[in-house]
């Protein structure tokens, strides 16, 4: 019980919320698509949705740990890892079978999907599962990997999962109100990178904030986050994604300080503290928010 309770910590569950806010989206889109769904489905879409969240973080802690990047972080609430395995390390090999067996338990449930909805969803699959794995180990020594892989896993591969698990088809509503958590993701660990420049530069990582700078990062930051809402607008205009969609919008009455402090305060990174906090708002709300309008017919 001791041990469980210290595994709780690289498996960072308070973030693991974003798994299921981003799911949600799916089931938007399936129920606008079909005007119901299987919920024991969507069940299992949850399951292997937050298994994959905890798979990604443990291995992230794991591997972090192993370099020694976590020795050598600043924590902050929302970036350095948990503190978990440099105060005890002999959890190492526990801490790594929670990340397979997490990693597991989401293959299950896509083999699950594609034997009762069809091969097509296999792709995806092998992509997600490949993501779980190389995001820290590979990924993160790459600026574009980096940057994209993120909102390709939590944006791009989860909506268009969950859809497909629900509904047996792929759709371009699921496509372009997966680009919402696309774009959000990817700037949410974006701006995460920004107190870890040194020591990620010391292990060799290469992302934004290292090879072009902080203020730099700033404005890719701001481009991503403005996307996102250009996706919604154009949806909605383009007849893809219903009117309430742009319920999204009201997270831009937060989005507009945040992208004024990244702008002005990329550098000080205790200032850009309450922003990052701001920024996980965000993220979590426009998806809820989106899947909302989605339910409204």
């Amino acid at each position: 019980m001791k041990n469980l309770k210290y595994i709780l910590g690289p498996m960072r569950l308070p973030f693991v919320i974003l798994a299921p806010a981003c799911a949600l989206i799916g089931l938007g889109t399936a129920w606008w698509t079909k005007g119901h769904v299987n919920w024991f489905y969507f069940l299992l879409v949850l399951i292997g949705a937050v298994a994959a969240h905890i798979s990604v973080n443990v291995f992230n802690e794991y591997y972090d740990f192993k370099t020694g990047l976590d020795s050598r972080t600043q924590r902050t609430p929302f970036s350095g890892g948990s503190g978990t395995l440099q105060a005890h390390p002999e959890l190492a090999p526990t801490v790594l079978t929670t990340a397979i067996v997490s990693f597991a338990i989401t293959g299950l449930v896509g083999l699950y999907f594609v034997v009762v909805q069809g091969w097509e969803l296999i792709p995806l699959g092998v992509i997600g599962l490949f993501l779980l794995y190389g995001y820290t180990v590979w990924m993160a020594r790459n600026p574009v990997l980096c940057l994209l892989a993120p909102g390709l896993g939590f944006g791009t591969l989860m909506v268009l999962g969950t859809h497909f698990a629900l509904t047996g088809e792929y759709s371009w509503i699921a496509f372009v109100a997966s680009l919402v958590p696309f774009f959000l993701v990817s700037d949410l660990l974006l701006l995460n990178q920004f107190p870890d420049v040194e020591a990620d530069q010391s292990i060799g990582r290469r992302h934004y904030p290292i090879l072009i700078g902080r203020k730099s990062s700033g404005y890719i930051y701001t481009a991503f986050l403005l996307a996102t809402y250009a996706a919604i607008v154009l949806g909605v205009i383009f007849g893809i994604l219903p009117v309430f969609a742009l319920l999204g919008l009201l997270t831009l009455v937060l989005a507009v300080p945040v992208i004024r402090n990244v702008l002005k305060n990329s550098e000080n990174i205790p200032a850009l503290i309450p922003s990052m906090g701001q920024n996980v708002l965000i993220t979590l709300a426009t998806p809820v928010l989106i899947a909302i309008g989605l339910f409204i017919r």
